[in-house]
């Protein structure tokens, strides 16, 4: 079985979000009960240095600033002992910088939330529809059709996706898996799917 199959039996459309309890750059732990007022949310597992997580940063900048009714929440779970560019303090300076703009960016310290979700690289979008029993997973895929840092999209899946969402019609889309760097896994914490 690939990695890719293995992901999407992990959690698949119309599953709930595993919850979390995550401290934030801004100083506050946060779960998805803090998001509840939304109609969906754009988890994306992503980080400080990759390239390709770096040139996606406007495209959730703009998604966070243009989707009132969607919380983009960054989660970035990469091993901070071995590449120091993702620090939590590093994280901070980006926020306090205004290079992220997400409503939320939130430290894994211990890679269980990217496992539980199936993550596998940075950027690794999962969007969730509110439901009356909690976010349900509708859409599990790349952001956009640049797939390495410097092209520019020419089609925008994640926006198309959202738009269904807020629309209430069904996500007409394939997963496509997302390219990016793989996540920095701490040494023995590597996932069963990995």
């Amino acid at each position: 079985m690939s990695v890719e199959e293995s992901i999407r039996d992990r959690l698949g459309e119309g599953d709930e979000a595993p919850e979390f309890s995550l401290h934030g750059v801004d100083g506050g732990t946060h779960s998805l009960e803090d998001f509840s007022d939304n109609e969906a949310v754009l988890i994306v597992f992503t980080c400080n240095h990759c390239p390709y997580a770096k040139a996606k940063m406007p495209v959730l900048n703009s998604i966070a600033e243009d989707y009132e009714d969607v919380a983009v929440i960054g989660i970035n779970p990469n091993d901070a002992d071995e590449y120091a560019d993702d620090s939590f303090e590093k994280m901070k300076k980006l926020v306090e910088a205004g290079e992220i703009r997400y409503d939320a960016y939130l430290r894994d310290e211990d890679q269980e939330v990217a496992k539980e979700y199936g993550a596998v690289c940075t950027p690794d979008p999962f969007l969730f529809k509110q439901e009356k029993d909690g976010f349900r997973l509708v859409y599990h895929g790349r952001l956009d059709d640049a797939l390495d840092p410097g092209e520019e999209p020419k089609e925008h899946h994640m926006r198309e996706a959202i738009e269904s969402v807020l629309a209430g019609e069904p996500i007409e889309m394939d997963f496509m898996p997302s390219r990016g760097c793989s996540i920095k896994w701490k040494e023995g914490n590597e996932p069963d799917y990995w």
